[in-house]
């Protein structure tokens, strides 16, 4: 890791704080840079004109009782990094080999866009109950990497 994986780190973690989602722990961001330059970025929010969980005032999943890591399709948001795909297609940005830079391991979903979308690698910071996606990842060879930040590795 060096000081570009930081900087976009911390950035996923900025723009994380722009999620609309209900839960504080679901904030999540996602950074997708190519030649050291930021392509797009995304967040975890619900479809343009539809209500956020904030607006509702709860988490469809949390009132249904839904496991972390299961029935992604049964919540208002789109996901960071489909959010971050979503945006290139919009704005005809090609992300054919760059990095994605996320606070949390992508899904099995996310998983499937990232390798149709081209992006080789992901650096992600918090892990993410969803063995397939990574199996998925592993199989089409986009290089999945562990953010440790610096402070926490100097007290190892």
């Amino acid at each position: 890791m060096d000081k570009w994986d930081d900087r976009f780190m911390q950035l996923s973690g900025v723009i994380a704080s722009w999620a609309s989602c209900y839960k504080q722990n679901r904030k999540i961001g996602c950074v997708i840079v190519k030649n050291k330059r930021i392509m797009t970025t995304g967040y975890n929010g619900a479809p343009a004109g539809v209500k956020t969980c904030m607006e509702r005032g709860y988490c469809l999943r949390e009132k249904l009782g839904i496991a972390s890591g299961t029935k992604h399709e049964i919540c208002y948001a789109a996901h960071a990094e489909q959010n971050a795909i979503i945006q290139a297609a919009r704005l005809g940005v090609s992300i054919d080999g760059s990095t994605l830079y996320c606070t949390h391991q992508p899904c099995a979903i996310c998983s499937k866009m990232i390798v149709n979308a081209g992006i080789k690698c992901i650096v992600y910071r918090e892990g993410y109950p969803d063995e397939f996606g990574v199996e998925i990842l592993n199989e089409a060879g986009v290089k999945l990497e562990r953010y440790i930040p610096a402070s926490e590795t100097d007290k190892q």
